[in-house]
């Protein structure tokens, strides 16, 4: 949200049009359903993340904005990919949101931002998540999977010891 708020900033202060952008992708990707509901279920899945992105609008606005200088825009295919294609000319500016950078989140993240960073036509900014984002990010668990190294040893004296009781 804070990029869409950024991104919102710049394209005014240079009376730009703004795509705000989701792209999806259907479960188990393209591959995930050969089968002859194929058709409804990716309308579906369109439908949800149209939903999406007008709740991120409501977020940032109070309202998906009316203003023909913000032309919300729903693509199927992977984010980097898409985002790329999207702003495709040297003229626009891709924002991205950096996300919360969660050891889980990291790990199952298929790098947007560096597929944008290293394709991009344009310039691309990347916006950091603000405070409270970034520590949601950051709780408990992250702390002990990041801080707690993983070694053989660990592992054949963690199986002898003796289960504690709560």
């Amino acid at each position: 949200m804070r990029a869409l708020r950024y991104a919102e900033v710049e394209a005014r202060a240079h009376d730009a049009l703004l795509i705000p952008v989701i792209a999806w992708l259907p479960p188990g990707g393209d591959r995930g359903v050969p089968h002859p509901s194929e058709g409804y279920l990716r309308q579906v899945w369109r439908d949800m993340a149209w939903q999406r992105l007008r709740e991120a609008l409501i977020a940032v606005w109070g309202e998906v904005p009316g203003d023909p200088m913000v032309q919300p825009q729903v693509e199927r295919g992977p984010a980097g990919w898409v985002l790329v294609s999207v702003a495709c000319r040297p003229g626009d500016l891709l924002v991205l949101g950096a996300g919360r950078h969660g050891v889980l989140v990291r790990l199952g993240s298929r790098g947007a931002s560096r597929y944008c960073l290293a394709h991009a036509q344009c310039p691309v900014l990347i916006v950091p998540p603000d405070a409270l984002a970034r520590e949601t990010g950051h709780g408990r668990l992250a702390w002990l999977l990041w801080r707690r190294a993983l070694t053989p040893a660990r592992v054949v004296r963690d199986q002898h010891k003796p289960a504690t009781k709560s």
